[in-house]
């Protein structure tokens, strides 16, 4: 999960989101994720071919790639509700991943919003704690889909 302590410090206007998850989130510069598009519908960030994150039949391993899924999923968050951050803290509450084929070499995760942003805005605004999916495709550079998943972020109103 994305621990946003420090991310309501920074806005999100004068800051890349791949900055800002690179400044807070320390695994996204362990595993040198590229943040190659961001937008409030979707974002699409690559996981380099690096021997370190192997498993044992020379693929990214399935944590990396976990990882790189979540963080895509964070970046469509922060573009989405960036705006929110000074009210409410984005954090994935559950996730489920389905590993579908074998990856080797580079892969790529792409994620996109499951609901409408101003739906989740006007429930945040009603006083309650909206929850969202956010699904992530997560693809060789063939373009197979080698896994899928699906993470549920709530905003969580500041107290």
């Amino acid at each position: 999960m994305l621990p946003m302590g420090n991310i309501e410090s920074m806005t999100v206007e004068n800051t890349s989101i791949g900055e800002m998850l690179a400044a807070t989130v320390p695994m996204v510069r362990t595993l040198n994720l590229e943040f190659l598009e961001v937008t409030p519908e979707r974002a699409v960030l690559r996981l380099p071919d690096q021997p370190e994150y192997h498993n044992h039949i020379a693929g990214p391993h399935a944590g990396a790639m976990f990882t790189l899924a979540e963080s895509a999923s964070g970046a469509i968050v922060l573009s989405a509700f960036g705006d929110q951050l000074s009210r409410a803290v984005p954090l994935a509450v559950r996730a489920e991943i389905g590993y579908k084929k074998l990856a080797k070499g580079p892969v790529t995760a792409t994620a996109t919003l499951g609901r409408p942003v101003a739906e989740v805005i006007a429930e945040l605004d009603a006083g309650r704690r909206p929850e969202f999916p956010v699904s992530i495709a997560i693809q060789r550079e063939d373009e197979a889909v080698s896994g899928e998943m699906t993470i549920w972020w709530t905003l969580r109103p500041n107290s």
